[in-house]
């Protein structure tokens, strides 16, 4: 993956406003709009992806749709919400959210995480994280740090965080499984993770796990790979190799607009085994 500047802001020693300010503005950027969902349709049919780096490819699908990001997906993108209603946030501890996107997820949070030291938001579309900053400085945010790079080079000490999580963000990442070595490397033992996304199963799936056809299996990998968001059977694999897994489950998700399709995603949690070196 092409390398990309890292630029930083700074808001530490604050505490996240009342939890009430940041469900207001959480419910407000995701509420549904016909206007939103026509210019988000618009450009995702009208502005094809272009650039020759992951970070200008990638940019060039947020930048038009940035505003309009949450009020759609929120539809698309399940079990977003229940996985961080599902967290616990240390006091004094520090939580990365890689590909971070808009911030929601700290809006979700909201008064749930005000005693965390810091919390770290990794995303390398600058359209996004403009909106990020913008949304929890208007919620009260000051713990946060806003972190525009590349996930699987961005530089944070070994065993120096509490909490990761990944939502939606993983099939954004070429070498996703860069971005989960990191993961395990910069997290404590007996660290989280928390992820939620889009998969396809393997064609053979392990025991217990659930099995997709090979329609299912290829539709939806040249459906969402047109975008660039690559689907992949290895994720949970990897997932379940690196951590101690307390919650799994695989589903399927409603699309927006298309009422009798589903989109297969899945939801993990793990820790990190004290024994592990980062």
């Amino acid at each position: 993956m092409t390398s990309t500047s890292v630029s930083k802001t700074n808001g530490l020693g604050g505490t996240i406003a009342a939890a009430d300010q940041c469900t207001d503005q959480n419910t407000a950027a995701g509420k549904p709009s016909w206007a939103s969902d026509l210019r988000v349709i618009w450009h995702l049919l009208a502005h094809p992806v272009r650039g020759k780096t992951h970070a200008e490819r990638l940019e060039s699908f947020y930048s038009g749709q940035a505003g309009d990001y949450d009020s759609f997906r929120a539809r698309l993108l399940h079990g977003r919400d229940e996985l961080i209603d599902s967290l616990d946030f240390p006091t004094a501890g520090v939580w990365a959210d890689l590909g971070a996107g808009t911030g929601k997820n700290i809006l979700r949070a909201g008064g749930r995480c005000s005693a965390l030291r810091q919390i770290q938001l990794v995303d390398l579309s600058p359209s996004l994280l403009d909106v990020a900053r913008e949304r929890l400085g208007a919620a009260g945010v000051t713990n946060a740090q806003y972190w525009l790079a590349d996930v699987t080079r961005w530089e944070q000490a070994e065993e120096s965080v509490d909490l990761v999580t990944f939502s939606y963000s993983l099939t954004m990442i070429p070498d996703w499984f860069k971005a989960i070595e990191l993961a395990h490397r910069i997290l404590k033992p007996g660290g989280v993770i928390g992820v939620v996304d889009f998969y396809v199963s393997r064609k053979y799936a392990a025991q217990g796990q659930r099995q997709h056809g090979w329609l299912r299996r290829s539709f939806w990998t040249h459906w969402f790979g047109a975008d660039n968001v690559f689907l992949s059977p290895d994720h949970t694999a990897m997932l379940h190799q690196k951590f101690d897994a307390t919650r799994f489950s695989e589903r399927l998700g409603r699309v927006p607009y298309l009422p009798l399709v589903r989109a297969p995603y899945y939801l993990f949690v793990g820790t990190k085994r004290a024994t592990d070196v980062g």
